[in-house]
């Protein structure tokens, strides 16, 4: 028996490019000059993935300047530093603000994914922003000769071609990043926000076909950044009936982290699609702890008593380092807890192999 088990995306960078990033920044390094550490960290990140014998890798987001979510528009000019305030626990990450239109992407996701092809001997798959996340770069009133219905479409049409990039390259996988799922609802309890969201994100999944579907997956989670959150005090019995609503057919789902895992994994199985795939969280990024791969088989086994087996994945609850100047995880502690939950992963389907023979 096999169970698949593959990561969320991000891994803290090396220190030498954290800082060349901030000099490149500040204006004390040129793209040109910093180009070298890129190509060292994305060649090390992927070294090092595959030496924990996980089957599916990623790059580690090491280009992705300078987070999960912004990447594709840093640098163009009809943006404003002043956006949304995502607040985490004691700190605040700020979107930028789109100025005037037209919205177009200056990176795709794609370009990172074909150099990491180039090196990796393993599948491998590339995380992009969800469209809800990019739609909160609007303002509240109506741009001049900009309507939010314009924005709309561009946004959809730039992330379909993002997607649609990393499939035609041979990702094993697109993951929509959709963390601020489980924020709409401590935004707003009502639940306007999260089924805006949801609709916005089925517009652009529904362009998809069934068998590319199979492909994408979904993630979710209360957000990780300096080992704090900005929505794990949010119910998800107010996300997950939703969540699967998405015409997706992967969900990476946080779990590890919860404190009520079973009350969440009973929500999972109630509302999961018959052909919808569910990778549940089973490694804290947050905790400076390396679980044993013990720890981890015994949250497997615990999670196949609710989700069937055909259903079951596991992945880490969230990216080790989705803000590109987080070090507040080391990349020899992510790589360890990748290890970790690869052999637990597989104590558990052998575990599981045994009880079913």
């Amino acid at each position: 028996m096999i169970i698949p088990t593959e990561p969320i995306g991000s891994i803290p960078r090396p220190l030498d490019l954290i800082e060349a990033m901030q000099e490149v920044a500040d204006g004390r390094m040129t793209a040109t000059q910093i180009e070298p550490l890129y190509v060292d960290a994305i060649r090390d990140t992927i070294a090092r993935f595959e030496a924990t014998g996980s089957p599916v890798i990623s790059d580690g987001e090491q280009r992705k300047v300078h987070n999960f979510a912004t990447y594709c528009v840093h640098g163009l000019p009809n943006f404003a530093p002043d956006g949304f305030h995502l607040q985490f626990t004691d700190h605040d990450r700020i979107w930028p603000r789109l100025t005037s239109g037209p919205f177009r992407y200056r990176q795709r996701a794609d370009t990172y994914l074909r150099d990491a092809l180039d090196l990796a001997r393993l599948p491998v798959k590339q995380a992009v922003i969800s469209p809800s996340a990019l739609s909160l770069m609007y303002p509240a009133d109506d741009l001049p000769d900009y309507p939010r219905d314009q924005f709309i479409t561009d946004l959809l049409r730039e992330h379909e071609d993002e997607v649609r990039g990393c499939l035609r390259l041979g990702a094993d996988s697109v993951q929509v990043d959709f963390t601020e799922g489980r924020l709409a609802v401590k935004l707003d309890p009502t639940g306007h926000l999260l089924n805006s969201f949801i609709h916005l994100n089925n517009l652009a999944l529904g362009q998809f076909s069934t068998e590319d579907r199979r492909r994408i997956s979904v993630h979710t989670c209360p957000g990780g950044d300096c080992d704090t959150t900005h929505s794990a005090d949010a119910d998800y019995a107010d996300l997950l009936p939703s969540l699967f609503e998405l015409k997706a057919g992967r969900f990476m789902v946080a779990l590890a982290r919860e404190p009520d895992r079973i009350r969440v994994l009973k929500m999972i199985r109630d509302h999961i699609k018959a052909d919808q795939q569910v990778f549940v969280g089973v490694i804290d990024p947050l905790d400076p702890v390396i679980e044993t791969p013990e720890t981890v088989r015994d949250r497997v086994l615990e999670a196949a008593e609710f989700i069937p087996l055909h259903q079951l994945g596991t992945t880490d609850d969230c990216g080790f380092s989705p803000f590109s100047d987080d070090t507040s995880t080391s990349r020899d502690t992510a790589f360890a807890k990748i290890r970790s939950r690869v052999e637990g992963t597989a104590l558990a389907a052998a575990a599981l192999g045994r009880s079913r023979g």
